[in-house]
């Protein structure tokens, strides 16, 4: 048993008063107190013994969910955290994804891997089974696994979970935020604005004006982000914002199909699609070659996140690079300062996208040039999708 098992002998503080709030690192803002209660003091404001309060700060099972609901209640408001130094951090970091079935997710797992292998670190995965919050369950095997540090990518955490890995002194980051996750949390983006402009002005350089987009899910910041950039390119080049070229996706590939035929379908479909992510533009072209449509002969395709995937298509996918890599390994390294007491220099840290220029796009045939909606040209390039 640790001496953070002990509390009778090395008794916690809480680091803060009970309006604590929460500093940069997703921890209790903390001035000590010479009167602050102790651990023992608040297993008797809980009615509970000092052990039982000990179990619920490591996460243990054998704990009745009233009595541990009221001891995290008393937890949080003493801004209880225990003291850096009681149990050393097992060598862990813990990886959550909201879903794990996806190429997106693989560059993700690459980047943290490559610091924890530089750390002599293990990595944990979890999914939360597309909640955007995962579960108690994950929480509490978090407590009791004590990782160095935990990295949530487009998952967030309620503020009881916050409090919880706060009161134990657990880092945590998150990557690619789906909501505004607070000032206070640390968290790695992309330039996500910036690359729907860049995807909606390469194809408005080509020539294009009826350039339909097929977005993420709308609660999600990076999709909103580059709708965003989508219209406001638009809007720049001096072409009318059309809603009925819009449509809501879910980042996957079923749904950039089921979208893809919703416009291709239309009297006035559009000569160009930005997708939104890789995977919708796979699904485009499963649609566009079920109507006869070849690209980029008739559509031009533009992606984002040029997944390795998108490479290996054909055609190859013009897409908007986003550095999901080098995000991993930007969140796996500001979480490890964190446990180490460092302070960040910033909370939000934005790493640039950028256009990645291949095969799927090319100015609109004569007759789309001319408001013409039809197929185009059935002749086609060897290397168009048909």
């Amino acid at each position: 048993m640790s001496a953070a098992d002990v509390p009778s002998q090395t008794p916690d503080r809480p680091a803060s008063p009970p309006n604590g709030t929460a500093d940069a690192a997703g921890r209790s803002a903390a001035t000590g107190s010479a009167g602050a209660a102790t651990l023992a003091e608040i297993a008797r404001a809980a009615g509970v013994s000092a052990p039982t309060v000990s179990k619920v700060l490591n996460g243990r099972g054998d704990v009745a969910p009233g009595t541990r609901s009221r001891v995290e209640e008393l937890l949080r408001l003493h801004g209880y955290q225990r003291r850096r130094g009681n149990a050393q951090p097992a060598p862990l970091l813990d990886l959550v994804f909201h879903e794990l079935e996806s190429a997106w997710a693989m560059e993700v797992i690459r980047g943290v891997e490559n610091v924890a292998r530089q750390e002599g670190l293990s990595v944990v995965l979890s999914e939360s089974a597309g909640r955007l919050s995962p579960g108690q369950t994950w929480v509490d095997g978090v407590l009791a696994r004590r990782p160095t540090g935990v990295i949530l990518v487009l998952s967030g955490l309620d503020p009881a979970q916050r409090a919880q890995l706060i009161s134990r002194d657990i880092p945590f980051v998150v990557m690619d935020p789906a909501g505004d996750p607070g000032e206070d949390v640390p968290a790695i983006g992309a330039t996500n604005w910036q690359g729907g402009v860049a995807a909606t002005r390469h194809l408005l350089e080509l020539g294009h004006s009826r350039i339909g987009v097929i977005g993420g899910p709308a609660g999600m910041m990076c999709s909103r982000a580059r709708i965003d950039g989508y219209r406001a390119a638009l809007e720049t080049a001096g072409v009318a914002f059309d809603p009925a070229l819009v449509r809501a996706g879910d980042f996957h590939h079923e749904a950039g199909y089921a979208a893809g035929l919703e416009l291709l379908r239309l009297a006035d479909r559009p000569t160009a699609v930005f997708t939104g992510n890789d995977l919708q533009a796979l699904g485009l072209y499963e649609a566009a070659r079920e109507l006869g449509l070849s690209i980029p002969g008739d559509l031009s395709v533009v992606g984002f996140d040029d997944l390795p995937l998108s490479r290996w298509i054909s055609p190859p996918l013009t897409t908007v690079r986003q550095p999901l890599t080098e995000m991993a390994e930007a969140a796996a390294r500001l979480v490890l300062d964190l446990s180490r007491g460092k302070e960040p220099s910033t909370l939000r840290v934005d790493l640039a996208t950028r256009l990645v220029e291949r095969s799927s796009t090319r100015p609109p045939s004569v007759a789309d040039a001319s408001g013409d909606g039809g197929s185009g040209d059935a002749g086609g390039d060897a290397s168009e999708v048909r």
